[in-house]
């Protein structure tokens, strides 16, 4: 059912629907090499071969896994063979493209540059982390997205119809159910629905075809999660769970969180951000998110897979629930800095240690005053040579009684460190 025209092709109206750039691009015969970025059953294979058969080019299909310099640098040969003998150019397609080192897609570079082959390349990584510079700076990127519901039924519609490339010569009556079902749990992926549909109708034992929601239900295998430690959805969804939980929005968080633990993610990654998250964005507007954070930390030790996940799903909501300031994190940040770039300020002399023989004579520890000695355990004293501030306290949760105990000791005189 693989599309054949750019009117039969469904879905990516963003960059490729009526007036967009891409098929502008076509329909001018203006293209260059192009970057095909998104997830899997998107259509980036089928629009490779649609502008192929627009162009009327010379098309070579490579997959990266299966294809090493030596069968790249051939496909070129031919390429500019072809180029010489009838002016035909060649869309080069490489699928999975990330998978090519960089010595494999330095070879490509100079074909690119000249214009002999238009490249193609699809890859579900993100291409400014998986290609080369080069050979990104020469190439237009396109991000696809996941199809609609609608754009899935479309695609199964058109396929039970279709007698010379479909299902059209078996008789199947689909129900609404079935196919808000299939268009439903195949997550934008056409390959999925597709796949099921298929599997629904040429398993089935009698004729006409009664495609049910059990039929659905059982022709359609559990989505394997695109998800791995290293690719963009590691980054992405964690970034969705922090930001989640920064956000307060405790459902969002645990989406996020079962979202990870679903797909392998190692449960001792997700403690330690648990961990820096309980003091980065909750702080001292409740401290006590930090020992809650603690205490998951060591259950996910101490307990493991899978009953450890209500361990982390506790500390998720708390923190996701409970008042959140940076202020520790930003006082951190400023102390830092003016380390970093400013004069290293000295240690003044009455808070220098005089537990050693001979301090005296330095006149270590001269002065200073022990704040147990004093009234409400302050007593006004210089611990920096020259006044700063970095720790300013929000209104928020138990953040908000340290800002007023610090204001009070201030209007005293100095406030406490």
């Amino acid at each position: 059912m693989r599309p054949r025209t750019v009117e039969e092709y469904v879905g990516q109206e963003h960059f490729f629907g009526p007036g967009k750039l891409l098929r502008r691009m076509l329909l001018a015969d203006r293209l260059t090499s192009l970057l095909f970025y998104g997830p899997p059953g998107t259509g980036k294979t089928a629009l490779a071969h649609v502008i192929a058969n627009h162009t009327q080019a010379r098309f070579v299909p490579l997959n990266a896994v299966a294809s090493g310099t030596k069968e790249v640098r051939a496909a070129l040969e031919q390429a500019r063979a072809e180029l010489e003998d009838s002016g035909r150019r060649t869309i080069l397609f490489v699928d999975e493209i990330h998978r090519f080192n960089k010595a494999q897609q330095d070879v490509l570079l100079p074909d690119v540059e000249e214009g002999r082959v238009i490249l193609i390349g699809a890859t579900t990584h993100n291409p400014f982390f998986a290609v080369n510079s080069p050979l990104l700076s020469r190439s237009q990127i396109f991000t696809f997205e996941l199809l609609t519901r609608e754009q899935i039924k479309t695609l199964l519609t058109r396929a039970l119809a279709d007698r010379e490339r479909g299902l059209g010569e078996h008789e199947v009556q689909m129900t609404p159910e079935a196919l808000d079902f299939l268009a439903e749990v195949s997550d934008g992926d056409a390959r999925r629905a597709l796949t099921a549909l298929e599997i629904g109708v040429l398993s089935a034992e009698k004729q006409p075809v009664e495609f049910t929601l059990p039929v659905a239900q059982d022709s359609i295998q559990r989505k394997a999660l695109d998800y791995d430690d290293t690719g963009d959805q590691h980054y992405d969804v964690i970034s969705a769970f922090i930001k989640s939980m920064r956000g307060s929005d405790g459902d969002a968080a645990i989406y996020w969180l079962a979202r990870m633990l679903e797909a392998g993610e190692d449960p001792r990654f997700i403690a330690r951000r648990i961990v820096i998250f309980a003091s980065e964005d909750v702080g001292n507007a409740d401290p006590r998110a930090l020992s809650v954070a603690m205490a998951a930390a060591q259950a996910v030790e101490f307990v493991g897979l899978p009953e450890c996940q209500l361990n982390l799903a506790q500390a998720v909501t708390y923190l996701a629930t409970a008042p959140k300031s940076n202020a520790s994190t930003l006082a951190i940040g400023k102390a830092r800095e003016d380390v970093r770039s400013g004069r290293t300020l000295q240690v003044p002399k009455h808070l220098r240690d005089s537990h050693y023989r001979g301090a005296e004579r330095f006149g270590h520890g001269e002065g200073y005053k022990y704040a147990h000695d004093y009234e409400g355990g302050y007593v006004e004293q210089q611990y920096l040579p020259e006044e700063r501030r970095y720790y300013e306290p929000t209104d928020r949760g138990y953040e908000a009684e340290i800002k007023e105990r610090m204001e009070k000791l201030r209007q005293r005189g100095g406030a406490p460190e």
